[in-house]
C-alpha cells in the first residue's frame, strides 16, 4: 500500500487545515439562507364561443429554500449557490388546470406535488464575478419570468463585470431552459405570440453580451445583444433617465429592440423593430405614468419563450406585441406611506392596442378579421393591490391582489384574479 511520507503528510494536512479555514471565513460565514413560503391563488375565465377552455383556475403551496454562500479568502474568491423548491397542490381539476403554477400530465390533471433544484458555482476577481450552472437573470433581452410559484432557470454561465467606472459588462451563454411549472431542463424557444413563431422549434444555444454605461447618477445607457442560434438574433439600446423637478421627480426610460432571422433560420422569417417608452411624474406618493410603444416590421415582436417580454405593455394577460400593433399606456401609483399607512402600495395600469395585422394569428377570431381584411384591437385594465404587514408576530408577511379584465376582437376576451400571500424566513 503507497503512503505519503510523514513529513510530506504533515505538510499537506497544514494546507488542508490553512484552506478549510479560509473557506470557512468567507464561504460559510459571510453565506446566508432564506426560505420563501408562496401561496398562490390564479383564476382566469375566458369568453367566447371559440374558447377551448373556458377556465383556468388552481391553487398551489410553494416553497423555495435558498443558500447563497460567501467567498472564499483570496485574490479569487468562489462560492456556491444552491436553491431547492417544492410545491404543493391545494385544488386543481383537469377542467381547470395550465395556469402555469403546476406541471399537468397528457390527461391534464395537474401533479400533486413536485420539486426541482439547482445549483450555480460562482467565482469573483475583482469586481468581476462569473456564475456556472442555474441561472435566473434579469435582462433586456433574456428576463426570467417569475409570475408563478418559482422562477423560471436557465443552465449556463453568465460574466458580469464593474471593473470599469460607471461601466457594466454582461456576457451570457445559455442552453437549457426549466420553466416555471416544469422540474426538467428543455432546449430553448421562441414565443409563439398568438400563432406568430411556431413553439415546437428548439435552439440548443443563445450567446448574449451586454453593456450598461451611467455617464451621472441619473442616466443609464445600455447596448445589448443575443443570438438564439438558428432562430432569431436581436439588439436592444436603452435610454433611463430622472430628474428632480420642483417638490417631485420626472423620469422616462426608452427601449428598442430589433429582432430578425438568423444561421439557419429554423423559425422561418423574423422582422420586427420596437420602441417602448415610459415617463411619468412622482409626487408625495403619487406617480403618474404613461407611455407609447409601436411595431414595426412583418412580424410580431420575438423573444424567448417562457421570458417576460421587458416591454412597457406587458400586462397580466397580453403583451400588446403582435405583428404591427401600436399601445398607448396609462399608469397610476400610489405609496399610502405617505398617509401614514406604510407597507400598503396599490397601482392601476390601461393599455390600449390597434393596427393589429391579423395575418399571423392562429386563433378563430383573428383569421376571421383577417378574412374580412379588419384591423386587430384590445386593451387590458390592471389593478393591483400589496400590503407586507410591519409589526407584531406577522410582521412581513405580505398579501397581494392582482386583478385583471382584457377585451380583444381577434382573442377569448379574459377575466383574472391572483391573490398572493408570502413569507421570507431568513437564517
Amino acid at each position: 500500500m503507497n503512503t505519503f511520507p510523514p513529513r510530506r503528510a504533515s505538510l499537506m494536512l497544514a494546507v488542508f487545515s490553512c484552506v478549510c479555514q479560509s473557506a470557512q471565513a468567507g464561504f460559510v460565514e459571510d453565506g446566508k439562507a432564506s426560505l420563501e413560503l408562496r401561496n398562490f391563488y390564479f383564476d382566469r375565465d375566458f369568453h367566447g364561443d371559440a374558447a377551448t377552455q373556458s377556465r383556468r383556475g388552481e391553487w398551489a403551496q410553494g416553497f423555495m429554500l435558498k443558500w447563497q454562500s460567501g467567498y472564499s479568502d483570496g485574490v479569487l474568491g468562489l462560492g456556491l449557490d444552491a436553491v431547492g423548491m417544492l410545491g404543493i397542490k391545494l385544488d386543481s381539476s383537469p377542467e381547470r388546470s395550465g395556469t402555469g403554477l403546476l406541471p399537468r400530465g397528457s390527461d391534464k390533471r395537474a401533479v400533486d406535488d413536485y420539486g426541482k433544484a439547482v445549483a450555480t458555482l460562482k467565482a469573483r476577481l475583482a469586481q468581476s464575478e462569473l456564475r456556472v450552472g442555474g441561472l435566473s437573470p434579469q435582462l433586456p433581452l433574456l428576463a426570467s419570468n417569475y409570475s408563478r410559484l418559482f422562477p423560471q432557470w436557465f443552465n449556463g454561465a453568465q460574466w458580469v463585470s464593474k471593473d470599469l467606472d460607471n461601466v457594466t459588462l454582461t456576457l451570457l451563454q445559455v442552453d437549457a431552459t426549466k420553466l416555471r411549472d416544469s422540474t426538467d431542463f428543455e432546449d430553448l424557444t421562441a414565443m409563439a405570440q398568438q400563432g406568430a413563431y411556431s413553439a415546437t422549434v428548439t435552439s440548443d444555444r443563445l450567446y448574449y453580451a451586454g453593456a450598461d454605461y451611467q455617464p451621472l447618477k441619473n442616466l443609464t445607457l445600455s447596448l445589448h445583444s443575443s443570438q438564439l442560434e438558428d432562430l432569431f438574433r436581436r439588439d436592444f439600446v436603452g435610454f433611463k433617465y430622472k430628474l428632480g423637478l420642483g417638490p417631485g421627480e420626472v423620469f422616462t426610460e426608452w427601449r428598442w429592440f430589433n429582432a430578425r432571422e438568423q444561421g439557419r433560420a429554423l423559425l422561418g422569417e423574423v422582422d420586427n423593430r420596437t420602441l417602448s417608452t415610459h415617463f411619468g411624474y412622482s409626487l408625495a406618493g403619487h406617480t403618474f405614468s404613461g407611455g407609447y410603444q409601436k411595431i414595426d416590421g412583418d412580424t410580431a415582436y420575438a423573444y424567448v419563450g417562457g421570458t417576460d417580454t421587458y416591454l412597457f405593455s406587458e400586462q397580466q394577460v397580453s403583451t400588446f406585441a403582435l405583428a404591427n400593433e401600436r399601445a398607448w399606456m396609462l399608469r397610476y401609483d400610489y405609496n399610502f406611506a405617505a398617509l401614514g399607512v406604510p407597507g400598503l402600495t396599490f397601482n392601476v395600469r390601461y393599455v390600449k392596442g390597434d393596427q393589429v395585422d391579423p395575418q399571423r394569428i392562429a386563433t378563430t377570431k383573428g383569421r376571421a378579421l383577417a378574412a374580412r381584411g379588419g384591423e386587430g384591437e384590445e386593451w387590458e385594465r390592471t389593478t393591483d393591490i400589496t400590503y407586507v404587514v410591519q409589526s407584531g408576530l406577522f410582521r412581513n408577511v405580505s398579501l397581494r391582489w392582482r386583478n385583471a379584465s382584457m377585451r380583444s376582437n381577434f382573442a377569448d376576451a379574459a377575466d383574472e384574479n391572483r391573490v398572493i400571500v408570502g413569507y421570507v424566513f431568513e437564517f
